[in-house]
């Protein structure tokens, strides 16, 4: 009997902006390959990402929990072996889930020896996952590679990365993730599972080759500078050279350019694979999913990278095309989803049972055209920065609790943004006068309201696993 399971090719963009798409409407940056792919998907306009950094994020995505139940603060935080993921989901389906690039997901240490290497490193390999391409541990792969094709290369991994635009972009780390997929693909004679983890546009901010300088300068837009008032916290990251974005016009002006630039290279590798799917015939049984594990600010409210709890930060793209579902090809939905969806979706589309433990649910419905019933009102994310803190308030952790104020949850609705802070603080953003995050909510009333509303969400999204089980 035929087997007619669909190819599954699970990609994410590390680090990318849901407005950084010119299907989006984005001003300057062109994405070619993945408008394409939109215009034959379905586009979530208002997706968002659980938490930040990239250990974080991934925890939520890979298994559809949130942080408060799966526990993920920070990079190296280990993600506990009692949790479903992705790739288990897959393999009960007879899927060989293969990796090509990294997950970021540090071993649980009570389930291996005390001398086990992978407890010496956050960059582990999702339980479930079998690895065709290692871009952990110094991306020594793909240097290697490089050195191999006569290019100069850095011992430093983080220096390769930041001297892309000194070489060609066809030695570019996107390029070789891409060129490594497309030799495996042809060997393939089963339904496959794939997991395409890129790491741009993540920084540094270089873009491979002729990439760096695609975009003129002129032409880029400019951030959102902070607002006039600022939070401890804000003024706290700002204060940490590694999140403060450069104060020039013209160092904003390149620091995007590069970003567009590694955004563009690797839309293009990406239209390198639909091409090959098309050629070989498989277009048509693979399911192609895209999104990323959280954002980036660039600039806005006068930061880089993803700390915080503003937008630009937690606001990705999530982009569906299943081949099944054609009529609803090239539509937008406007319905907040969040990165908890993906892998309950994920399960739907493989025909695998949801776990119990997923805070999120399946998209199913709106890529079949239907409103699902009693869909959320906002999104949620969470950030925690205890690992920034400790010590230099005099607490430490973990021994000192204090330092567990250091989280915050954010509910964002269609016209007002609610941060609550564990050490009991609280923002309110009017997004309806000014959705750039920098005028506050004058109305007591409505925080109360919003603060109720996340209080009724923590409730209803407290971990469940067991709760549905009775022992007679």
């Amino acid at each position: 009997m035929a087997d007619t399971r669909p190819n599954i090719l699970f990609i994410t963009l590390d680090e990318f902006r849901a407005g950084c798409l010119s299907a989006a409407g984005h001003p300057v940056v062109k994405t070619p390959a993945l408008d394409a792919l939109c215009a034959e998907s379905v586009r979530f306009g208002k997706h968002y990402g659980q938490a930040s950094p990239c250990a974080p994020g991934r925890a939520a995505l890979y298994t559809g929990t949130y942080q408060m139940n799966n526990r993920v603060v920070m990079n190296g935080s280990p993600l506990d072996a009692r949790f479903d993921n992705v790739a288990l989901a897959a393999r009960r389906n007879g899927y060989d889930p293969v990796l090509f690039g990294y997950t970021d997901q540090a071993i649980d240490p009570r389930t291996v020896e005390a001398d086990d290497p992978r407890l010496l490193t956050y960059e582990g390999v999702l339980p479930g996952f079998r690895c065709e391409l290692d871009l952990t541990r110094g991306r020594e792969a793909w240097a290697d590679w490089v050195r191999a094709q006569g290019y100069d290369m850095p011992v430093d991994p983080e220096e390769g990365l930041a001297t892309e635009s000194e070489r060609p972009a066809h030695v570019g780390i996107s390029a070789f993730l891409t060129d490594k997929f497309l030799e495996w693909l042809p060997e393939q004679d089963e339904p496959w599972f794939v997991h395409l983890s890129h790491l741009r546009p993540h920084p540094p901010f270089a873009a491979a080759g002729d990439w760096a300088t695609a975009y003129e300068r002129s032409s880029i837009d400019l951030p959102n500078a902070p607002g006039s008032e600022l939070h401890p916290l804000h003024e706290f990251l700002l204060s940490i050279s590694y999140f403060a974005a450069p104060e020039d016009e013209a160092g904003l002006r390149e620091m995007r350019a590069q970003y567009y630039g590694m955004i563009s290279d690797v839309d293009e590798q990406l239209g390198r694979v639909w091409n090959a799917l098309r050629e070989s015939g498989q277009w048509e049984n693979t399911i192609v999913i895209v999104t990323s594990d959280h954002g980036e600010q660039l600039g806005d409210h006068g930061m880089v990278q993803k700390m915080g709890w503003f937008e630009e930060s937690f606001h990705i793209p999530l982009i569906v095309r299943d081949p099944r579902t054609s009529r609803t090809n090239g539509t937008v939905v406007e319905a907040f989803t969040e990165a908890v969806d993906v892998f309950p979706t994920l399960c739907a589309l493989i025909d695998v049972p949801i776990p119990r433990q997923c805070d999120g649910r399946s998209l199913l419905p709106f890529l079949n055209g239907e409103e699902p019933e009693e869909w959320r009102d906002a999104a949620y994310w969470e950030f925690d920065w205890r690992f920034f803190t400790a010590g230099r308030d005099g607490a430490k952790w973990p021994e000192d609790r204090r330092s567990v104020g250091h989280q915050l949850t954010v509910r964002r609705t269609e016209d007002v943004a609610y941060v609550q802070f564990a050490d009991g603080d609280a923002l309110v953003y009017d997004l309806a006068a000014d959705p750039t995050w920098r005028i506050m909510l004058v109305d007591p009333e409505r925080a109360w309201v919003e603060a109720r509303a996340m209080l009724a969400w923590r409730a209803q999204h407290t971990d469940r696993t067991l709760t549905a089980t009775f022992l007679p």
